[in-house]
């Protein structure tokens, strides 16, 4: 026995007794509206940053989150505003470079000492660690054009720049993220380098 579903009928129904009672009818939105929302979605995803906590690295942490801005198209990455929580914690210590994302676009970012009385780039650092709650892993070994090669890169890379494929996979994360099937974050691991 075939049961027929009424939902077109209902759906008449209620217009008619809607309109009937004063109700206003709202038209469902076009699939061009629908579009225009979610590229705007898209445009930019705004993360907020506290780096009062890293001392002498603060500019490098302002110029990393800059560099991160200047590349990719579904992030940005702001100061925290005075009494706000951040996003991202930034925090300079003694021990080696590292991350801890907890969530895509969330964590902390230790700068550490280490690396750079090593003669490590403190902006490149930044960037970096910075593209770890970004979602990205290390690539290592890897070149001084790839930004997640890290310290393999050695001493004398000075790039703070992702690559095209770095920017891509940010740029798909947070696309993966709007769309509900998740991002590369690891969520609660810490990424030392």
């Amino acid at each position: 026995m075939h049961v027929r579903k009424p939902t077109i009928g209902l759906a008449a129904v209620l217009t008619v007794t809607f309109s009937l009672m004063g109700g206003q009818a709202v038209a469902a939105p076009s699939a061009t509206a629908s579009s225009e929302v979610a590229d705007s979605a898209v445009a930019a995803r705004v993360f907020t940053y506290d780096a009062s906590g890293s001392a002498e690295f603060r500019s490098a942490v302002d110029r990393g989150a800059a560099i991160w801005n200047e590349s990719v198209d579904a992030v940005e990455l702001r100061p925290v505003a005075t009494g706000q929580r951040a996003n991202i914690r930034v925090l300079a210590d003694n021990g080696w470079p590292r991350a801890l994302p907890t969530t895509l676009g969330n964590g902390t970012v230790y700068i550490g000492r280490q690396a750079v009385d090593q003669g490590y780039n403190t902006i490149r650092i930044s960037s970096h660690e910075l593209g770890h709650i970004l979602g990205l892993p290390d690539r290592k070994p890897g070149p001084c054009s790839s930004l997640m090669s890290g310290s393999t890169a050695g001493i004398a890379c000075t790039n703070p720049y992702p690559n095209t494929v770095e920017k891509a996979e940010v740029e798909d994360n947070f696309s993966s993220a709007l769309a509900h099937t998740g991002g590369a974050a690891r969520s609660g691991v810490m990424i030392v380098d």
